[in-house]
């Protein structure tokens, strides 16, 4: 068969499977996110103006998760990934470089970061890049505390920002994305919106155009990324946003962009702003 032949039939089967799925939860409705019986987090909100045309409501992922996975969510003792999130209250306390500081000799706890997680990505303190939260932690590691970096979905980048997200549990998804962000929210949103890999898939034919029908064994969200850092169930571990792009990316059949690159950085700002409104969940919990 013909390469071109062979990609337009593995197309159609792919259409074919997410248009004759029946979504059984598409998003499960009267569910409310009630964490340890005392945090209600909104996970479902009206889209913002930006999205006009293209969603009318936006869904937390966790809408889309069965009820085993939900209730993971709703309790931090049976949520798998608090167990990171206290390693990564360890390395906040820890002292580490040659200026022998560590997170909390300038942040103090973690909760003083509280209102970040649900602001990245943004620019950086001299405006003329957009950073996410890895970024800003390699940033402090480097040149206030004499560390090394850390890779970007390491375990130990992974806890950390868990625990910043964590402590920021609750606040309400608002990135800035006018002024110096404009561009970096313009060229996400081309991103968003490009066909990539032999299957010639975009985020939008998921996400947007799909959400609530299966693909394979995967019951499709709107791929909100308020939840993450997220443990996932199918790999036993905390992924990063980068690492979940990397992979949708990878799924296309195409060659991905790198964890950290600008591409990812612009699609995380647009992402994030498609969920403007929803609660920051700390670690979510997702399959």
């Amino acid at each position: 068969m013909h390469l071109r032949s062979r990609r337009i039939l593995i197309a159609a089967s792919v259409f074919a499977l997410m248009s004759s799925a029946t979504a059984y939860a598409d998003p499960v409705e009267g569910f409310e996110l009630v964490v340890n019986g005392e945090m209600t987090l909104v996970t479902e909100a009206t889209a913002s103006a930006n999205l006009e045309g293209a969603l009318d409501t936006v869904y937390s992922g966790l809408l889309f998760r069965g009820s085993e996975t939900r209730e993971m969510e709703m309790d931090d003792f049976s949520n798998p990934g608090m167990v990171f999130v206290d390693q990564g209250l360890d390395l906040w306390n820890k002292v580490d470089g040659t200026d022998g500081k560590s997170c909390a000799s300038c942040h103090d706890d973690v909760e003083s970061l509280k209102e970040t997680r649900a602001a990245m990505p943004k620019m950086n303190p001299t405006g003329d890049d957009l950073w996410s939260m890895e970024n800003y932690i390699n940033n402090c590691r480097t040149t206030k505390m004499g560390a090394e970096a850390w890779k970007w979905s390491s375990d130990q980048m992974t806890s950390v920002t868990a625990a910043i997200s964590v402590a920021g549990r609750g606040e309400v998804v608002n990135p800035k994305v006018d002024g110096a962000a404009a561009e970096w929210w313009e060229k996400g949103k081309e991103l968003y919106y490009t066909r990539f890999g032999q299957l010639e898939l975009s985020c939008a034919n998921c996400h947007e155009q799909n959400y609530g029908n299966m693909i394979r064994a995967d019951h499709l969200s709107q791929g909100q990324t308020n939840g993450f850092p997220a443990y996932r169930l199918k790999n036993a571990k905390l992924n990063s946003i980068h690492n979940r792009f990397k992979g949708c990316v990878r799924d296309t059949r195409a060659e991905t962009f790198g964890e950290g690159s600008a591409e990812f950085r612009a699609l995380e700002l647009y992402v994030a702003s498609r969920g403007a409104g929803l609660s920051v969940e700390g670690v979510g919990v997702r399959n």
